[in-house]
């Protein structure tokens, strides 16, 4: 967690995250998008990351931006995000969205499922 974050305050998306919505918003000549996090059940770790990009914010979505980019969860999903941050990587395995959750006593190798 960034220096300076309260534990389980809130969401944050960092700069990297930020900064790849914003050049896909670019590309696809759509600035209303916005990026969609849920979790879902499956994976092989018991919960799984789904991503998304949106242009509606549904009654249940809750918000986070960092430089005009929004980033979406829903109240269900957040309930297991708290203190998360969600980042952009990019490495020899190739370019992708993760997320480094708090709560997540373990995750799977491929980053895309945890378990509680």
């Amino acid at each position: 967690m960034p220096d300076g974050a309260a534990a389980n305050s809130n969401v944050q998306l960092s700069d990297s995250a930020a900064k790849r919505v914003a050049e896909i918003r670019e590309s696809e000549g759509n600035a209303a998008l916005m990026l969609r996090l849920a979790v879902l059940g499956g994976g092989c770790s018991g919960f799984q990351y789904k991503f998304d990009l949106d242009e509606t914010i549904n009654d249940d979505d809750r918000i986070f931006e960092n430089g005009g980019v929004k980033l979406l969860i829903d109240d269900v999903s957040l309930g297991l995000l708290e203190g998360a941050v969600v980042d952009f990587k990019e490495d020899l395995g190739g370019s992708f969205f993760a997320v480094e959750n708090p709560n997540a006593a373990a995750n799977c190798g491929c980053g895309a499922s945890f378990s509680l």
